[in-house]
């Protein structure tokens, strides 16, 4: 009986991988997913037509496009001092803020022109908006 056994555990070791391979392949290929023509289509993970991932942006661009939005909305008075505040919170963004401010002083010389936008300036990240309007104007 010993025998018997052995020789049916060596036939199974054998045969069972192949059945499992085999019906696994054939669950996979069956299902709607895998791409077969059913009158719908449908996404499949090796489609050609998939949009590019979008990069996730840096939070200085974000803080940067939605002060540029506030200072179109209301003023540039408002949008520099949300972005001293964000400087005061995330310290992180400090060393992008006479960027930010530049790009400020630029929207409002083009927004408001260099007269009136000079007249918001006042001395966030060392006086960069002013620099920025003056850029701009010039």
């Amino acid at each position: 009986m010993t025998h018997t056994a052995r020789r049916i555990g060596r036939s199974l070791a054998l045969v069972l991988p192949v059945v499992l391979v085999l019906s696994g392949t054939l669950a996979v290929s069956a299902v709607p997913w895998a791409g077969q023509a059913t009158g719908t289509q449908m996404l499949t993970a090796s489609s050609t037509d998939v949009s590019v991932r979008a990069k996730s942006r840096a939070p200085q661009d974000i803080l940067r496009d939605q002060l540029l939005a506030e200072l179109q909305e209301k003023d540039p008075g408002v949008a520099l001092t949300h972005l001293q505040r964000e400087v005061e919170n995330r310290p992180s963004l400090a060393k992008h803020c006479m960027s930010i401010a530049k790009a400020l002083g630029a929207a409002a010389v083009r927004h408001y022109g260099p007269t009136r936008a000079q007249s918001y300036s006042r001395p966030v990240c060392d006086t960069s908006f002013a620099y920025g309007v003056l850029h701009a104007a010039g």
